[in-house]
């Protein structure tokens, strides 16, 4: 009797045990469940052309943050609400300058800075972002020229050339498709604090800086949505429409200002943009190097441009100098006179 009563004893604990283990189970699968409908739900709600898929969120990662590698995707729900909240997260986790980095590598500034289904974020976050340059740090064809200013329609970014070694780059809203941006040589001209626009005069164009006088073409602070949006003007944050401003040479025209007397610092833009297709910087998700513009490239673009930018730089240079000498003459001369009377 007391066998039978230990084998029945034995028997109903096998059974509790497998009766909790099986609701441990069912416990799991619904959780797996609840998360797999949320990574759909998040999915579905910021479905885009432009979108880019990535895999389900690491529970040690902050909501919406996807982790590829050196890049991370930073998704942007369409909802307010959850927009609201992750911003919230966003402001927490980067600091001022590390947001402003962040956006800068997705071609936006802070006005538009939800303008965008998903955010391009670098693991490790270079403030100066000199760290993701898709230019070329040194290009020697550019060793005899003192001052360069290269725009890429392709990357929608600018790149600063000081004798062959790259000293900023930034972003840039170039053209819209319907206005694009002249491509080619081009100089800086004139430069206005303030201008306003010769299209609408509700344009306000802080530190405008002119490269084609003619079609009215210059860089300076405008509103960067992520894209090509300009009516041919180069756009730039304002801080590095500042820099720019104080950075480029102007020209210097004859007695009268008809002419021109001596160009500015040299200014190229060049390439196409990929109209309808996936944004160019949304690429460094599957590749780091996905924008970047080789030595040979640049080499081969700016070559058969060299000899007349050293042109017009020597020749810039000797105006320059005998317009500094004619006035160190002229304030002597008064000087003279002032001490005879």
């Amino acid at each position: 009797m007391k066998n039978i009563t230990l084998k029945k004893s034995i028997l109903y604990t096998l059974f509790f045990a497998l009766c909790v283990t099986s609701c441990k189970k069912e416990e799991a699968v619904d959780q797996n469940q609840q998360q797999t409908s949320t990574s759909e739900e998040i999915a579905k709600s910021t479905a885009d052309p432009d979108s880019i898929k990535t895999k389900p969120v690491e529970e040690s990662a902050p909501p919406m943050m996807q982790e590829n590698g050196f890049y991370n995707a930073f998704a942007i729900p369409k909802d307010k609400k959850l927009r609201d909240s992750l911003y919230a997260i966003f402001s927490k986790k980067y600091t001022e300058r590390e947001r402003y980095a962040i956006l800068a590598l997705n071609r936006l500034d802070s006005k538009s800075k939800w303008n965008s289904d998903t955010l391009v974020v670098p693991a490790k976050i270079d403030t100066t972002l000199m760290a993701y340059s898709p230019f070329p740090m040194q290009l020697d064809v550019l060793s005899d020229v003192k001052k360069f200013v290269i725009f890429s329609y392709p990357i929608q970014a600018y790149g600063v050339y000081s004798n062959g070694a790259l000293v900023k780059w930034g972003p840039t809203s170039m053209g819209k498709k319907a206005a694009q941006t002249d491509r080619g040589l081009m100089f800086a001209n004139w430069k206005k604090k303030l201008a306003i626009s010769t299209v609408k005069s509700e344009w306000k164009l802080p530190y405008n800086f002119n490269i084609h006088n003619t079609h009215g073409i210059g860089w300076h602070q405008y509103d960067l949505p992520g894209y090509p949006a300009s009516h041919s003007c180069l756009r730039l944050l304002m801080k590095d429409a500042i820099w720019l401003y104080n950075y480029a040479d102007t020209w210097i025209l004859n007695p009268g200002g008809a002419t021109t007397k001596a160009k500015g610092t040299p200014v190229m833009v060049f390439g196409d943009y990929g109209w309808g297709k996936r944004k160019p910087w949304r690429n460094l998700l599957n590749d780091p190097n996905a924008n970047n513009i080789s030595v040979e490239e640049m080499t081969k673009l700016i070559q058969p441009n060299v000899e007349k930018m050293v042109f017009e730089q020597t020749n810039r240079e000797k105006i320059a100098d005998s317009i500094k000498s004619a006035k160190a003459s002229q304030a002597a001369l008064q000087e003279t006179e002032v001490s005879e009377n």
